[in-house]
């Protein structure tokens, strides 16, 4: 198999696997909100620094099943900026791997 192809695979990969993290981070975050939370809750840091290192699509995800942060304008700009950087790193990765010019 060719490197290129590994190297897509393995993006892929990462990126559903972090996807699933963020997504039960933001379902996580959900629950401990409406029972009040308290100092137990996930920070913001923690779900947006998740979106950012790869789990825009589950942060996405999480927010249309959960409801959750979406009245919060900069988790919204967060999640769009890093699914558009995602796709094209991704469709970077396509290009290179099947030498489609």
């Amino acid at each position: 198999m060719e490197k290129g192809i590994i190297v897509l695979i393995a993006y892929v990969g990462y990126l559903a696997l972090v996807s699933l993290v963020t997504f039960c981070l933001f379902l996580k975050d959900k629950k401990m909100a409406q029972k009040g939370g308290g100092p137990v809750r996930i920070k913001e840091k923690t779900l947006l620094g998740a979106t950012v290192f790869g789990g825009a699509i589950g942060a996405f995800i999480g927010r249309l099943v959960a409801h959750h942060k979406t009245d919060k304008k900069y988790f919204s700009f967060t999640i769009y900026v890093s699914l558009l950087l995602e796709a094209v790193c991704l469709a970077v990765l396509i290009i290179l791997a099947f030498n489609l010019k």
